[in-house]
């Protein structure tokens, strides 16, 4: 092929990209709005849809209201085109959900089932996922991939955990799943995952610490809009954060780390019942002592954030399975005591909190498979 041939082929496949990801982020748009925005030709802006159209990548889907004439069709890509599988293994149970090009999720599942680090154990989790593809009818075809989100530090080619002391899991290796499904197969940490989908929501933000508030705590740095790894992988692991030297036994080995006093397990663990139970009654104002527990948690939730800020200035996500019983007055208490003795306060609009809820790190695994399509276009 000539240069000028080749260069011709790269255009056109620049035209299409630019095509497809304008109409990804208008969500609706018109050919005549692609023509004025991209300043391209119409003849140009035509053919690209019709090669869209034709792969099945973008539909005509309803139409814009007039403006005198005649109306012009919405087009939109199709989002569900292809699907991302996201799972989220945990100590006894582990959860799945289907996303589409959006990331918004389709459908899910939760199963209950202890970790074992045996075969029969992944056998028994990858026999769930297929089910699970199957009983929503998603074409094998139309699957990118399945992500696997779980508890542990992964090794720099996401092929292995490195660390993993909460589910004694130390050792899995991707080819535990991927010899058993017919999909590509991607491994991550958990807390990182959970970053990559607070990044998916807030595209905006440079930079952020993000606290995934599950039964075992976890974290994650975001710099320069990426999730900071390290040279170890284990860079965000804030739930080792030393709060008091002579306080609880870790699972680390290491006593008063951030795990013991703000996980999940830590609050329910203080109050003497499930979260579930532990808000209801929280909010209902029943117990005076259900006040304190709450109070002693964001208390030391304060204290490492107001730290952490020191340390890397930047906003602060609350995600994960007890964001979701996170209200304003909460954000309102953390608020003051981060600002009551640091010397450079956090704005209350730089606390946000996650929507997701338990599926954070299976959504946010998941997203790697779209992103990587989104990436090809």
């Amino acid at each position: 092929m000539t240069e000028k041939g080749l260069t011709t082929l790269n255009i056109k496949k620049l035209n299409k990209s630019k095509v497809y990801h304008y109409i990804y982020r208008k969500k609706a748009t018109s050919k005549l709005q692609i023509v004025q925005e991209l300043e391209m030709g119409l003849s140009t802006v035509s053919q690209n849809l019709r090669i869209l159209e034709e792969e099945g990548l973008i539909e005509r889907n309803g139409y814009f209201d007039s403006t005198g004439g005649r109306k012009a069709q919405a087009i939109r890509i199709v989002a569900d085109f292809r699907i991302s599988i996201g799972v989220g293994i945990l100590k006894n149970m582990f959860h799945m959900i289907a996303a589409d090009l959006y990331g918004n999720v389709i459908c899910t599942d939760t199963i209950a089932l202890p970790y074992s680090n045996s075969p029969g154990y992944y056998r028994q989790v990858t026999e769930k996922i297929r089910e699970f593809i199957a009983r929503n009818c998603f074409e094998e075809r139309k699957i990118l991939g399945v992500s696997i989100a779980t508890q542990g530090i992964i090794s720099p080619d996401h092929e292995k955990v490195t660390y993993g002391k909460i589910m004694d899991n130390t050792g899995m290796h991707l080819t535990d799943f991927s010899r058993n499904l017919p999909y590509h197969c991607h491994l991550e940490h958990d807390s990182k995952a959970a970053a990559c989908l607070e990044l998916w929501n807030h595209p905006e933000l440079d930079s952020a610490v993000v606290f995934l508030l599950n039964r075992n705590l976890g974290g994650a740095i975001i710099t320069n809009h990426c999730i900071h790894q390290g040279n170890s992988m284990h860079s965000g692991a804030i739930e080792h954060i030393c709060i008091d030297p002579e306080g609880a036994l870790c699972y680390c080995g290491n006593r008063g780390c951030l795990e013991t006093f703000c996980s999940v397990d830590a609050l329910e663990q203080e109050a003497g019942m499930s979260v579930k139970d532990f808000f209801q009654r929280l909010r209902e104002k029943q117990s005076a002592q259900l006040t304190e527990n709450w109070k002693n948690y964001l208390d030391h939730l304060a204290f490492a954030i107001r730290n952490l800020n020191l340390v890397i200035d930047a906003p602060i996500i609350l995600s994960g399975y007890l964001a979701s019983y996170i209200q304003e007055e909460d954000i309102d208490y953390l608020s003051e005591c981060i600002n009551l003795k640091s010397p450079f306060s956090l704005n209350r609009k730089e606390i946000l909190v996650g929507i997701h809820g338990q599926y954070t790190p299976a959504i946010g695994a998941a997203l790697f498979y779209a992103e990587q399509f989104l990436n090809g276009i």
